[in-house]
């Protein structure tokens, strides 16, 4: 009985595979700037129009910062997240908001400003 199960279970399951091979010499995948839409479409248009950094997410050396001269930060928005690698070889990153109009100091020492932006769009 098991056998006839297992038998009829096996020719149940069974299907045919068809594998073809279709070739277009002249067909090639269209641009992806006609099929990007949204956020991913203004990035890809600020790129062809040469902003390589179009939301400004480069890194910015920090300079010996102190009170009176605080490493500037761009931002389009009122607060931005900043990291501050204290040290050289450190491993971690001293994640801090920064609002317009206020400096902020590190806990490293160095100080730093939100200053406007030009916004993307």
């Amino acid at each position: 009985m098991a056998a006839l199960i297992i038998r009829s279970l096996s020719q149940t399951t069974r299907r045919g595979v068809q594998v073809t091979s279709v070739r277009f010499a002249n067909k090639m995948m269209a641009d992806p700037l006609e099929h990007a839409t949204g956020l991913e479409k203004q990035e890809l248009m600020a790129k062809a129009a040469g902003n390589d950094n179009p939301f400004d997410m480069r890194v910015y050396k920090r300079i010996s910062g102190d009170q009176t001269n605080p490493t500037v930060v761009p931002s389009f928005y009122e607060k931005r997240l900043v990291g501050c690698i204290c040290e050289e070889d450190a491993t971690c990153i001293n994640w801090m908001w920064l609002e317009k109009g206020d400096k902020k100091r590190c806990e490293c020492g160095y100080w730093f400003q939100l200053a406007d932006a030009k916004p993307m769009v």
